[in-house]
């Protein structure tokens, strides 16, 4: 009997954590994908790092505050076959670069977003995430 009910516990946790598993791997559950943002500013920090990455943007707002921007990115193996983490890599991104980066923003408005694709400050565009236009 004891086995019995342990084994059940067992199927009931397995099949809760591969919602929530499911769920934390949804982008259109938070972010609003049939719109695309777009902000210009200065890299403040960079965490590519696996299963996502972070990249912080401070962006100059017209009144002169600033508005700090956290963008969330795919996999660190992906943005490292796009040379976005070796020094060396054609898109080296480092921390006060001014790059654009075109994103999906949140459902609720705040200055968090998926990032899509970056405009480098020489003007070649970075795709981040597939199936995206710059």
């Amino acid at each position: 009997m004891i086995k019995r009910m342990l084994g059940f516990i067992a199927v009931c946790g397995g099949l809760a954590a591969g919602g929530a598993l499911q769920a934390h791997h949804s982008v259109s559950g938070t972010y609003d994908v049939r719109k695309q943002g777009e902000v210009k500013g200065v890299v403040s920090t960079i965490r590519l790092t696996n299963p996502h990455g972070m990249m912080a943007i401070d962006v100059k707002n017209k009144d002169g505050s600033i508005t700090h921007w956290i963008m969330s990115t795919g996999s660190a193996t992906t943005l490292a076959r796009l040379g976005l983490l070796t020094k060396d890599g054609p898109n080296y991104i480092k921390v006060g670069d001014t790059v654009t980066a075109m994103f999906y923003p949140t459902r609720n408005g705040r200055p968090l977003g998926f990032l899509t694709s970056i405009k480098m400050a020489d003007g070649h565009v970075v795709q981040v995430a597939s199936g995206t236009r710059p």
